[in-house]
């Protein structure tokens, strides 16, 4: 069975599949903040769709995290050590892209087990 929550026409942002949680991309509400308010936001929004599909961020197995420019890489991932639970890190993998607004500086994208 599949669950699709917060849907639209064009995606859902939590889509659940027996115990695993997909979420679509994750930004941060204000994009004329900074790469760390944009990445605590992006994180608070993860922790929203999270607890909707009844999970927590203990439980993400993985993250793609894509920024705007190589120069915030180490502002984000201060933001990230802040958020992730110690020994429950996931696996990662961060890119630097053009992103569909250049006001967006980060989006991430985590699957978690429930």
């Amino acid at each position: 069975m599949i669950t699709r929550l917060e849907s639209n026409a064009r995606r859902s942002r939590v889509v659940i599949h027996e115990n695993t949680v997909y979420l679509a991309g994750q930004v941060g509400d204000d994009w004329s903040g900074d790469i760390a308010q944009q990445t605590r936001e992006a994180l608070a929004n993860i922790d929203k769709m999270l607890a909707l599909a009844g999970t927590d961020k203990s439980k993400v197995l993985s993250a793609t995290i894509w920024i705007k420019r190589l120069s915030d890489y180490d502002q984000m991932n201060a933001v990230w050590d802040a958020w992730v639970p110690p020994n429950d890190t996931p696996a990662r993998a961060c890119a630097v892209v053009d992103m569909a607004d250049p006001r967006i500086l980060v989006e991430i994208t985590p699957i978690a087990a429930r």
